[in-house]
Protein backbone atom coordinates (compact mmCIF):
# COMPACT_ATOMS: atom_id res chain seq x y z
CA UNK A 1 0.00 0.00 0.00
CA UNK A 2 1.42 3.73 -1.12
CA UNK A 3 0.36 6.60 1.00
CA UNK A 4 -1.64 8.91 -1.05
CA UNK A 5 0.26 11.84 -2.42
CA UNK A 6 -2.25 14.74 -2.25
CA UNK A 7 -2.07 17.10 0.79
CA UNK A 8 -5.47 17.23 1.55
CA UNK A 9 -6.17 13.48 2.05
CA UNK A 10 -7.05 12.74 5.47
CA UNK A 11 -7.33 16.41 6.48
CA UNK A 12 -10.48 17.61 7.67
CA UNK A 13 -11.67 21.30 6.85
CA UNK A 14 -11.00 21.86 10.83
CA UNK A 15 -7.65 20.82 10.55
CA UNK A 16 -7.01 22.96 7.49
CA UNK A 17 -8.83 26.22 8.83
CA UNK A 18 -7.56 25.98 12.14
CA UNK A 19 -3.64 26.26 10.57
CA UNK A 20 -4.18 28.10 7.82
CA UNK A 21 -5.60 30.45 10.60
CA UNK A 22 -2.36 29.98 12.52
CA UNK A 23 -0.44 30.46 9.76
CA UNK A 24 -2.10 33.62 7.90
CA UNK A 25 -4.49 35.08 10.43
CA UNK A 26 -7.98 36.12 9.90
CA UNK A 27 -7.15 40.04 8.32
CA UNK A 28 -4.73 38.17 5.74
CA UNK A 29 -6.81 35.34 5.46
CA UNK A 30 -10.07 38.05 4.51
CA UNK A 31 -7.85 39.69 2.01
CA UNK A 32 -6.69 36.30 0.36
CA UNK A 33 -10.46 35.21 0.39
CA UNK A 34 -12.86 37.86 0.22
CA UNK A 35 -15.75 35.97 1.74
CA UNK A 36 -17.67 37.42 5.13
CA UNK A 37 -17.08 34.43 7.37
CA UNK A 38 -13.47 35.59 7.40
CA UNK A 39 -14.17 38.96 7.42
CA UNK A 40 -16.96 39.72 10.00
CA UNK A 41 -16.56 38.61 13.51
CA UNK A 42 -14.66 35.20 11.93
CA UNK A 43 -14.50 31.75 14.12
CA UNK A 44 -13.56 28.23 13.33
CA UNK A 45 -17.19 27.46 13.39
CA UNK A 46 -19.13 29.51 11.34
CA UNK A 47 -16.30 29.11 8.72
CA UNK A 48 -16.79 25.73 8.63
CA UNK A 49 -20.77 26.30 8.41
CA UNK A 50 -20.60 28.79 5.61
CA UNK A 51 -17.58 26.36 3.70
CA UNK A 52 -19.56 23.04 3.92
CA UNK A 53 -22.41 24.94 2.50
CA UNK A 54 -20.41 26.52 -0.24
CA UNK A 55 -17.88 24.63 -2.96
CA UNK A 56 -16.12 27.56 -4.70
CA UNK A 57 -15.61 28.85 -1.07
CA UNK A 58 -13.87 25.37 -0.50
CA UNK A 59 -12.48 25.11 -3.47
CA UNK A 60 -10.16 28.46 -2.34
CA UNK A 61 -9.54 27.70 0.86
CA UNK A 62 -8.27 24.42 -0.01
CA UNK A 63 -6.54 26.06 -3.13
CA UNK A 64 -4.77 28.42 -0.39
CA UNK A 65 -3.55 25.91 2.31
CA UNK A 66 -2.10 23.85 -1.00
CA UNK A 67 -0.07 27.48 -1.62
CA UNK A 68 0.62 27.57 2.45
CA UNK A 69 1.87 24.34 2.38
CA UNK A 70 4.42 24.87 -0.68
CA UNK A 71 5.48 28.15 0.56
CA UNK A 72 6.31 26.61 3.87
CA UNK A 73 8.33 23.72 1.84
CA UNK A 74 10.28 26.20 0.37
CA UNK A 75 10.70 28.23 3.35
CA UNK A 76 11.76 25.32 5.63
Amino acid sequence: MSASKDPLHGKTLEAILTEMVTYFGWEELAVKISINCFKSNPSIKSSLTFLRKTPWARAKVESLYLYMLRQQKKAG
